[in-house]
C-alpha cells in the first residue's frame, strides 16, 4: 500500500488549519531557541539577502524575521490570529520596520506587484490549496522580484522516508501538515520558474529560489 496517498487525497479547510495552529501557538513561540538551533542556519542562508519590501507568507510566530536585513520592510501574513500575536511581539523585539495581518495565503489582499521579495518557510505542506497560494505569491511579487522558499520534504534516506510515510495520515489529521510532500513538484505544477534548489539534512530540507513567470 502506498502510504503517501492518504494525506494527499484530503485537505483541511483554512479555518481548520487556523484552529490547529491556534492550539499550539504559545508552545511554538516558546520553542524559538530550538528552532534557531535546527532551522536557523537554513533560514539565514535563504533569507538574509531579501532586501526591499518583503512579504512573509504564513509567517507564523515570526521566526524568519530575525534573519531578514535590518533595512528591509517586512509584512507578515498568517491565517491564525494567535500565531500573529507572537509575530507582532517579535517585530517589536527586533525593532524591525513592518506589520503583520491576518490573511489567507490563497487570497492575498494586496495589489499585483506589491513586493520585491516574497518568502515563506515550511508552509506549502499546510495550505489547503498550495497551487493557489503559490499563484498568489507570484501575483503580488514584482516581475523582477524573487520568491524564496524553505520547505521540508520526503527524505532521501529510506528509513526516514518510510517513517514519514507511516506517520503521514495521522500527522496531517493532528497538525494539518503533509509530512511527506514534495515541494519541488508542487512549485513546478504552479508554473513558477525555479532558478535554484538544494536539499540538506538527509534530504529533509529544501531551499528553493523561484521567480514569477
Amino acid at each position: 500500500m502506498d502510504q503517501q496517498q492518504p494525506a494527499r487525497r484530503r485537505s483541511k479547510s483554512a479555518d481548520e488549519i487556523s484552529n490547529a495552529y491556534a492550539d499550539v501557538a504559545d508552545k511554538l513561540a516558546r520553542w524559538r531557541r530550538l528552532d534557531r538551533l535546527f532551522a536557523g542556519r537554513y533560514r539565514r542562508r535563504q533569507f538574509e539577502h531579501a532586501n526591499g519590501r518583503v512579504l512573509d507568507v504564513a509567517c507564523g510566530t515570526g521566526r524568519n524575521f530575525r534573519y531578514l536585513p535590518s533595512s528591509s520592510e517586512v509584512v507578515g501574513i498568517d491565517i491564525c490570529a494567535e500565531m500573529l500575536a507572537h509575530a507582532r511581539s517579535e517585530l517589536d523585539r527586533l525593532e524591525l520596520d513592518g506589520a503583520v495581518h491576518q490573511m489567507d495565503a490563497q487570497d492575498l489582499d494586496f495589489p499585483d506587484d506589491s513586493f520585491d521579495v516574497v518568502i515563506s518557510s515550511f508552509s506549502t505542506c499546510t495550505f489547503p490549496d498550495p497551487i493557489a497560494a503559490l499563484h498568489e505569491m507570484e501575483r503580488v511579487c514584482t516581475s523582477d522580484g524573487e520568491i524564496l522558499l524553505l520547505e521540508h520534504r520526503r527524505s532521501d534516506a529510506a528509513p526516514l522516508a518510510w517513517l514519514q510515510d507511516w506517520r503521514a495520515e495521522s500527522h496531517y489529521d493532528k497538525n494539518g501538515c503533509r509530512l511527506n510532500h514534495e515541494p519541488l513538484e508542487t512549485i513546478e505544477q504552479a508554473g513558477l520558474r525555479i532558478e535554484n534548489a538544494s536539499t540538506a539534512f538527509f534530504g529533509l530540507v529544501t531551499t528553493i529560489d523561484a521567480t514569477p513567470r
